[in-house]
């Protein structure tokens, strides 16, 4: 497969290529173009080119093209999730479940574009109005990462669109099949040549240079707090915006008088799903002395019912990516049991028929943790949760907040008041109480401190691709 630019399949410049690997088998099953800054220049040019025509489309026209997209998602659905399946090592379903959650996500932005107004001043005199409106702002370069690459590509993407904007996207090295197929499936649904470009290649070659590029007037970031950090930077020398979507190291608080059947169903599936490679699962637990002991059986015993999907197989957990954000996991897990935690359930690598040749973690729990363990102070992303003791749930509040990361954050509380004081009390851009849910695509997602910059999902996130423009109008009045 080569990069889909304007609307056109074409390989990189000078030819070179890289492997896409199964995670579940270690295969080579595919390659695809390792571009570099030659490749990303044409790409922002095409993007350049197509906003010109795109930003003048009718917003009724662009809602129309978008929903079509929408519908080509679900009706392609199974295709793109197999190869997602095979590109990340998920499970069949639950890639094919993102495909048309994703899909979702497109009908909700075309909605919100829809809903874009200026405004005019009723303060002018006569022979004068001041209207505010909103230009979208150019191109918008896309860096998205392996762990979802489809729904957080929509993220950016339909907002992006919808609001005028042309995006030329970078996937991550170890997912950008289902990417490729995307844009070409978006084409073929009448997204115009050039409003949605596709390169790949390596992030600090052909990466570097699209955010470097004179041209983007933004760039969408979802990725580890240290590139963020870093692409920040780099794009403060052109003025670029950023919407950064960074690291998360979530906590869960649960009280003495939570219910904890729903407390630990919640958490064993959400601090599990996608072999715990997203980034607002929950990483941590502390929980309130007088039911510590229970609770711990609880969710031991909850977490030992997930199987791991054997390749070729049927589970709920699939391999781990690659090699290196394998290795987060038995680092944090080492790092526990030198420390003196005891590890409960899982801990070492699955082995053994349809499972040696990937990287398989299973479902780990670590219990009387530390804040001097790296699980209850780094970003896993993976199947493991620390579990810690605390006395008090505002001890546990006051732990949860001590971390450079402010991404999500959850309550378990029988009493409402003092779960909803928790709630607020958290550092955090989402919180749930009593259960948890995946994230509405009405509401804003972001997060605090090193968790990110910015907002998207809902109106939040058109409004960051639109720059505000006011017009000051004079007028002879007619006598």
């Amino acid at each position: 497969m080569d990069m889909f630019i304007d609307g056109a399949w074409r390989p990189a410049m000078v030819g070179a290529r890289q492997n896409v690997t199964a995670p579940a088998t270690g295969e080579v099953f595919d390659t695809v173009p390792a571009g570099d800054a030659t490749d990303a220049d044409i790409a922002i040019q095409a993007a350049a080119l197509a906003f010109e025509s795109w930003k003048h489309v009718p917003m009724v026209e662009r809602v129309r093209i978008q929903k079509a997209c929408a519908q080509a998602m679900r009706d392609n659905a199974e295709l793109v999730g197999t190869t997602l399946n095979k590109e990340l090592g998920r499970p069949l379903l639950a890639c094919v479940a993102e495909i048309t959650r994703s899909a979702d996500l497109l009908d909700v932005y075309a909605e919100e574009g829809l809903r874009l107004t200026a405004t005019m001043s009723l303060a002018s005199g006569p022979g004068e109005k001041t209207v505010v409106t909103r230009d979208p702002l150019g191109v918008v370069v896309a860096i998205t990462p392996f762990n979802y690459p489809v729904t957080l590509l929509m993220f950016k993407l339909g907002a992006a669109v919808i609001a005028g904007c042309t995006m030329v996207a970078k996937p991550a090295e170890d997912t950008p099949l289902s990417t490729l197929m995307l844009a070409e499936i978006f084409h073929k649904a009448g997204l115009p040549a050039g409003v949605f470009n596709v390169v790949t290649g390596r992030g600090r070659g052909i990466g570097a240079a699209m955010i470097e590029h004179p041209v983007p007037r933004k760039i969408a970031f979802t990725g580890g707090t240290a590139a963020g950090k870093a692409i920040a930077a780099a794009a403060t020398g052109t003025m670029k915006r950023v919407t950064l979507e960074l690291g998360g190291q979530s906590a869960a608080i649960v009280c003495a008088d939570a219910d904890l059947e729903k407390a630990t169903t919640a958490i064993v599936r959400h601090g599990f799903a996608n072999s715990g490679q997203f980034c607002y699962r929950v990483n941590r637990v502390y929980v309130e002395r007088p039911v510590y002991k229970d609770f711990l059986a609880r969710l031991t015993d909850k977490a030992a019912k997930l199987t791991l999907a054997p390749a070729g197989g049927n589970g709920d957990l699939g391999p781990l990516v690659n090699e290196k954000i394998y290795s987060n996991s038995e680092v944090q897990v080492a790092d526990a049991r030198e420390k003196g935690a005891k590890i409960v359930l899982g801990g070492d690598r699955k082995t053994g028929a349809g499972f040696d040749d990937g990287f398989y973690f299973p479902p780990t729990i670590i219990a009387d943790t530390t804040h001097d363990m790296l699980v209850l102070t780094e970003e896993t992303f993976g199947p493991v949760l620390g579990i810690c003791v605390v006395d008090d749930a505002f001890e546990a509040l006051r732990l949860a907040n001590d971390n450079r990361y402010g991404l999500a954050g959850f309550v378990f509380a029988g009493d409402l008041a003092k779960g909803l004081t928790l709630c607020e009390g958290m550092e955090v851009g989402s919180v749930w109480l009593n259960d948890i849910h995946r994230s509405s695509h009405y509401v804003p997602f972001g997060g605090m401190k090193e968790s990110g910059v910015g907002r998207e999902k809902g109106r939040y996130g058109v409004e960051s691709y639109l720059e505000y423009k006011t017009m000051y109008l004079s007028y002879e009045v007619p006598k």
